[in-house]
C-alpha cells in the first residue's frame, strides 16, 4: 500500500472513531459549536485575525470540556483534527452570514 493510501486509511479510521464519539455523546457537537461561536466572536470584537491562535484556543476548550482530545498546538493536529476545526469555522461563518 502506498503511503498516500495509508494516510487516507488512517484519516478515515480517525474520523470513524470521532463520529462514533459524536453518536455516543451528541452534546459534544453543541458544546463544540458554543466554544467556536464564542472564540470567533471574541476574535471579531478584538479585531485580531490570527486563525491559528483561535483554533488552538478552540481545540483546548473542546479538550477541556468534552471527551474529544485535540492537541492545543496546531502543529500537532491530525488531518481529522484540522478538518473538524475547519468545519466548525465554516458553520459559525455561515451562521453569521445569516444575520
Amino acid at each position: 500500500m502506498a503511503s498516500s493510501e495509508m494516510q487516507k486509511v488512517r484519516v478515515i479510521n480517525e474520523l470513524r472513531g470521532f463520529i462514533k464519539k459524536l453518536l455516543q455523546d451528541p452534546q459534544i457537537l453543541e458544546r463544540s459549536l458554543e466554544i467556536a461561536r464564542r472564540a470567533y466572536q471574541e476574535q471579531a470584537e478584538s479585531g485580531r485575525s490570527n486563525d491559528r491562535e483561535v483554533m488552538a484556543r478552540i481545540a483546548n476548550d473542546i479538550s477541556d470540556t468534552t471527551s474529544v482530545h485535540i492537541p492545543e498546538d496546531p502543529n500537532e493536529h491530525s488531518e481529522a483534527d484540522r478538518l473538524y476545526l475547519e468545519i466548525l469555522k465554516e458553520v459559525v461563518d455561515e451562521e453569521q452570514a445569516l444575520y
